[in-house]
């Protein structure tokens, strides 16, 4: 008996799945979440797929289609009958409904609008006006709202009608007659007032709000700063036209940091909402071939800096045993400083008029790191090495050597990170994404900087 209670419930649905138990998996399929359901049917192979959905049924499936990533979303819905998917889409929440409609073909969304009642079909229509990526696209617009002109009592009996549509009722919205956003209000301020009190005098300012048109990112970042648990979306008049709320905006984070670290690691085209083992070879190869590509032709770059200056090598072959280390040191300061410049941005802490104070900072900053590297470097050269290399086999000593690699050093560092924070800045100014530039063409302009700080300097100062 403790066996049975000790079953994992996402094993039972497996093998109901496979044995194809239509009782045992409905029976299983109640006890699991449904992101967890979501995640089953995405590990599913085709014939299992329309085994579960048919099993389950709509009602049971409307929570799993909204957690299921984009590109399956479709066909997902295709294993239901039109009366079936137009219980479904009647179910999904006006902001789930929407990420659908625009996440599948056109051909489905014709054949799926013609399934939505006529209030559901004017709310999407007038949802889908808004980008994906905007506040107006991520938002609900089933939201606890009020009027000023009411008392607690006649408040409390919309909410209570309202109550199963709401997302939720943790903050109340104040609208006026035509449905501006004039405040808000706590549903314990309802519930500790005499039911004659006005709403007006106990409502708060809204004083936080965003337009539906503006970026989901800053959305994410008021919810995030100003602690809010819903903030207000409103458009160019101030009308109240939905809410973005805390689980919104951890999927906003979610997404945009993943879209950051893909670019920062030279990963392009669209995000992939499938998990990675579900993710073919052939969606993978084409996201990652473009940038390998062309960094490798950059790279030849670096290879002609080295061939250009053979006869520097050839004078000083122990020159080749810190150059790697000046380019890497360059490409590690760099990175640092473009990683420290687009989180700032991503924050609001800095913008494209801040390049000079970016600049002259991390003037500063990369001024000292270097300085620091290359006293250690010095050290090193000077007092170390002569133990572990008899002579330096050119016509100069460990000092000498020391000091070029030193000033190479300090100039590679200094460069680096200086360009490091104004790359992202320059490329947001001119309508780019700033982790476009932080890793793949940072590291490739860096190894071709360095080379010819390291070779130029060392030439100078060693007289080669």
């Amino acid at each position: 008996m403790a066996e049975e209670d000790d079953q994992d419930p996402n094993d039972e649905i497996i093998r109901a799945i496979e044995a194809r138990d239509g009782s045992a998996l409905l029976a299983a399929a109640g006890d699991v979440h449904y992101a967890d359901l979501a995640q089953i049917y995405e590990d599913l192979d085709d014939e299992d797929r329309d085994f579960l959905m048919k099993t389950i049924g709509p009602e049971l499936a409307t929570d799993l289609v909204a957690e299921l990533p984009y590109p399956l979303i479709e066909e997902a819905l295709d294993h239901f009958k039109p009366a079936q998917l137009r219980v479904l889409l009647g179910n999904l929440s006006d902001d789930d409904r929407v990420d659908v409609f625009q996440v599948v073909s056109e051909e489905a969304q014709v054949r799926f609008f013609s399934l939505l009642g006529p209030r559901d079909k004017e709310l999407t229509k007038n949802l889908l006006k808004y980008e994906e990526d905007t506040a107006g696209g991520r938002m609900t617009t089933h939201c606890g709202r009020i009027t000023a002109d009411m008392s607690v009592k006649q408040a409390i009996t919309v909410l209570r009608r309202d109550r199963e549509s709401a997302e939720t009722l943790s903050r109340i919205f104040v609208v006026d007659a035509q449905g501006r956003l004039v405040g808000k209000i706590r549903l314990r301020d309802l519930a500790f007032n005499t039911w004659d009190t006005p709403i007006h005098d106990i409502m708060q300012d809204a004083d936080e709000y965003i337009l539906a048109t503006a970026d989901q990112e800053e959305a994410a970042r008021m919810l995030s700063k100003y602690d809010l648990v819903v903030l207000p979306v409103v458009d160019e008049f101030h009308h109240l036209l939905g809410v973005i709320t805390y689980d919104d905006a951890l999927e906003i984070v979610q997404e945009e940091s993943t879209e950051d670290l893909e670019k920062i690691a030279g990963i392009s085209g669209e995000q992939s909402e499938v998990s990675y083992l579900n993710t073919t070879v052939t969606t993978q190869y084409k996201r990652r071939v473009a940038w390998l590509v062309g960094l490798a032709f950059v790279s030849i770059a670096s290879g002609y800096v080295m061939f250009r200056f053979n006869n520097v090598l050839g004078q000083a072959k122990l020159l080749s045993l810190f150059l790697p280390m000046v380019v890497a040191a360059g490409g590690n300061s760099g990175g640092q400083a473009a990683t420290m410049v687009i989180r700032s941005m991503a924050l609001g802490e800095i913008s494209t008029g801040n390049a000079l104070r970016v600049a002259w900072k991390e003037t500063r900053t990369g001024f000292f790191l270097g300085l620091s590297l290359a006293v250690a470097i010095a050290a090193f050269i000077t007092f170390i090495l002569p133990h572990l290399q008899r002579g330096t086999g050119a016509d100069f000593d460990f000092p000498h050597l020391a000091a070029a690699v030193s000033v190479a050093l300090t100039v590679q560092v200094l460069s680096a990170t200086v360009l490091g924070a104004l790359l992202p800045i320059c490329a947001r100014a001119i309508k780019l994404d700033p982790a476009v530039v932080s890793a793949p063409s940072l590291a490739s302009t860096v190894d071709v900087s360095g080379m010819l700080i390291y070779f130029t300097v060392a030439a100078a100062i060693l007289g080669l």
